[in-house]
């Protein structure tokens, strides 16, 4: 048996279950680092990372970054 008021507790909630409240400068935040997280793993030699050492992984990944860095300042630059 089902107690309470299912519609007034889904009006509470929102859609699936989350607040009703957005933040959209948060989600734009996240959204942009999501997305480098994405680029970096893309690169075949961080997506492998079979038998290397801390150092050199972190070394692979400050590459990468510079890589991605470099594309944007050129592709903005008029």
């Amino acid at each position: 048996m089902v107690t309470g008021r299912p519609a007034a507790n889904r009006k509470k909630k929102g859609s699936g279950g989350r607040p009703v409240r957005h933040d959209a400068d948060l989600y734009k935040e996240r959204d942009t680092v999501e997305r480098l997280i994405n680029k970096l793993k893309a690169w075949r030699g961080i997506a492998t990372r079979y038998g290397k050492t801390p150092d050199s992984y972190l070394a692979g990944l400050h590459l990468r970054a510079s890589m991605i860095w470099i594309k944007d300042i050129t592709r903005t630059t008029p």
